[in-house]
């Protein structure tokens, strides 16, 4: 039987301008892929993302030159097609992810099963997302965390005035606190707002330095007072064992690495080093956070917010309740096209 590769793309708008410390969006576009049989489909999703070079020509390329191989691929168990394809998209794995996703979500929902029954017991529990506020006027970050009461945020950080933002929020809200400030502190700024913001409830700190300051992250990781998450220094399996050296662990992003099957190596070999294991998402719709949640049972923390930032969405699956992962009944991934 010969399977057929589509490929839409959709420009999603923000509910809020989202800021970093690099750049501001307000809306996001995205590439929604699908795998079917005719009677079976299943769902991924790449985004272009100009820090890692991926344009939406060339997710379109990558799209056409695999079609060949997705078109002979039934039967195939997910991770040997991730090897075949691999080899064709090595410099654009945020199209690998896309592919790769989808066909999980095909290959388990042809067998009846969820995706994530493939790599874990399906009723596990979960850790809690989430919920990220961007870079603002402090009166704004307030009014977000006001607008969406949760558990646990994530705050973009990477201004002259980082302590002071987490001082003013703390005034309005007890819930956790996790820090990213994308690659913009030096060593010194991290050890000493370290200090200042373990006082005021963080849990810890993703990705303070650039992400080639290796040496600088040995530094930290020796000194800091709070854990050290990697997120722009770990993109691929090969980052994790560095990753050991400057950080406590890791943030798995599915299109960073290429999608499922090496997120699971990587999860494997960061629990062998005795590193945390988070995993996150980009500005993606509910098709890419869906296929994120199959391996939720399996992490130490999570970051599945991305389809809650957005004003229009390409399709309904998991949601987020209060933090909480709510699975649909569907089988593969759960994902079901608005279209």
């Amino acid at each position: 039987m010969q399977l057929l590769l589509t490929a839409k793309s959709f420009q999603l708008t923000l509910k809020h301008s989202f800021t970093i410390s690099r750049s501001t969006r307000t809306f996001q576009v995205t590439v929604i892929v699908s795998i079917s049989d005719g009677v079976t489909t299943g769902y991924g999703e790449a985004i272009p993302y100009p820090y890692y070079n991926i344009t939406l020509e060339k997710i379109e390329q990558s799209v056409a030159k695999s079609k060949s191989i997705i078109e002979n691929a039934f039967g195939m168990h997910p991770n040997d097609l991730w090897n075949y394809l691999e080899s064709n998209l090595k410099d654009d794995y945020f199209t690998l992810c896309a592919l790769n996703c989808a066909y999980w979500d095909y290959y388990a929902k042809s067998q009846n099963r969820t995706t994530r029954s493939y790599f874990c017991d399906e009723n596990k529990s979960t850790p809690l997302s989430d919920y990220t506020i961007g870079i603002d006027a402090i009166d704004v970050m307030k009014q977000k965390i006001l607008d969406t009461p949760w558990p646990i945020y994530k705050i973009k950080l990477g201004t002259e005035y980082d302590v002071e933002i987490i001082s003013e929020l703390r005034k309005i809200t007890d819930a956790v606190f996790r820090i990213d400030a994308n690659c913009a502190w030096t060593v010194e700024e991290t050890l000493q707002n370290a200090i200042q913001l373990k006082t005021l409830g963080v849990e810890f700190i993703e990705q303070p330095l650039h992400a080639e300051d290796w040496e600088g992250m040995k530094r930290l990781k020796r000194y800091c007072v709070l854990p050290l998450i990697a997120d722009e220094s770990c993109q691929r399996f090969e980052d994790v064992q560095k990753c050991a050296e400057g950080f406590h662990g890791i943030n798995i992003k599915l299109m960073k690495c290429g999608g499922l099957t090496p997120a699971l190596k990587m999860i494997e070999k960061a629990q062998a080093l005795k590193l945390k294991v988070m995993a996150g998402c980009m500005a993606e719709s509910t098709v890419g956070i869906s296929n994120l949640a199959q391996i939720a049972p399996l992490l130490d923390y999570l970051d599945a917010d991305g389809a809650m930032l957005l004003k229009n969405d390409t399709a309904k699956g998991v949601n987020l309740d209060y933090g909480k992962i709510e699975y649909p009944n569907e089988k593969g991934s759960g994902i079901m096209p608005l279209d």
